[in-house]
C-alpha cells in the first residue's frame, strides 16, 4: 500500500485509491482541497433526496449532482470516477448496510446518479491555519458521529433524525472555530451545539453511531455540526431497495479548492 503521506494532490490520491494501492480514511490528506460525501440512487429518487438535503442544508449541503448513468464527474475534477475513486463504499438493500466493497463499477446502472455533500473535513485547513489544535487527527481518527433526537425537514419518504459530529476543543479557542467554520456554510459552517451532548439527546461519545469514540479532556468543550450522514439515516428510512454511499470517513476528494467555498469574514 501506499503511504498517505506521499500523495499531496488529489490526482495522486485519487490514482492510489483507484489501483487498490491506498484504502482508509482521508482525513488531513489532499490538504487545501474540497472532500465530498457521496451518494449513488436511482434517478428516479434523486429529485426528493436532493430536495431533502437542500431542505436541510445545515447538515446535508449539496454541491454537485451527477448526470444519470454517467460516471465521470468533470465539474468535480477532470479525471474523477465515482465508481472507483472513494476508497471504500458501502452497499446498501432495502434501506441496510449490505456489504463493504472497495470499487462499485460492477453495480453501476445507467439511471444512477451521485449526489456530492459537503463535509467537515474540507474546514480543517482554515482551522490548522488558525493555530486551532485539532486532536482528532493527531489520532489518526474522524471522531464519534451521533444520532440525535432533532427531526430534519422531510421531503416525500426521507426524513430521520439529524446527525452530527463532534470534535472536542480547547475552551479559549472555542471563538476560533466558530468564527472560522462560519465562513464556510456550505461545508455545514458554524456549529449548531456546544456543551451538554443531553441537549441533543447524546448520552454518550463512547459508543457512536459511526466513527470513533472520543472524549473532551480536561478544558475542552465539545462542540456539535450537522454531518452528512444524516443523509444516509434519511435514506435508510425510505428503505429504497438500492443505494451506495461512501463508507464513513472514506470520502471522494476533487479538486475543488477549499478557498472556493470560503466566504468573507462578515
Amino acid at each position: 500500500m501506499v503511504s498517505a503521506q506521499t500523495m499531496t494532490t488529489p490526482a495522486e490520491l485519487r490514482g492510489a485509491i483507484r489501483a487498490g494501492a491506498f484504502s482508509g480514511l482521508t482525513a488531513g490528506l489532499a490538504p487545501g482541497f474540497v472532500q465530498v460525501n457521496l451518494v449513488v440512487l436511482p434517478a428516479s429518487e434523486a429529485t426528493d433526496f436532493v430536495a431533502f438535503c437542500r431542505a436541510n442544508e445545515t447538515a446535508c449541503p449539496v454541491l454537485a449532482v451527477s448526470q444519470p448513468g454517467e460516471p465521470y464527474w468533470p465539474e468535480l475534477a477532470d479525471d474523477l470516477d465515482l465508481r472507483s475513486d472513494c476508497p471504500a463504499y458501502w452497499i446498501h438493500r432495502n434501506g441496510r448496510h449490505a456489504e463493504t466493497v472497495g470499487d462499485i463499477r460492477p453495480y453501476w446502472r445507467k439511471d444512477l446518479v451521485g449526489v456530492a455533500i459537503g463535509c467537515w473535513f474540507s474546514m480543517e485547513e482554515a482551522l490548522l491555519r488558525a493555530g486551532v489544535r485539532l486532536r482528532h487527527l493527531e489520532l489518526g481518527i474522524q471522531g464519534p458521529l451521533l444520532r440525535t433526537n432533532r427531526p430534519t425537514v422531510p421531503v416525500g419518504a426521507f426524513r430521520g433524525p439529524l446527525v452530527v459530529s463532534m470534535r472536542p476543543f480547547a475552551s479559549e479557542q472555542v471563538a476560533t472555530v466558530k468564527a472560522v467554520t462560519a465562513r464556510f456554510p456550505r461545508l455545514h459552517g458554524a456549529p449548531i451545539h456546544e456543551g451538554d451532548p443531553a441537549a441533543l439527546g447524546i448520552s454518550s461519545f463512547d459508543h457512536p453511531d459511526f466513527g470513533e469514540p472520543m472524549q473532551p479532556l480536561p478544558g475542552e468543550i465539545p462542540l456539535y455540526w450537522g454531518c452528512g450522514l444524516t443523509a444516509l439515516s434519511a435514506l435508510e428510512h425510505a428503505g429504497l431497495p438500492f443505494f451506495i454511499t461512501h463508507a464513513a470517513g472514506a470520502m471522494l476528494v476533487t479538486d475543488m479548492r477549499n478557498s472556493e467555498l470560503e466566504q468573507a469574514a462578515q
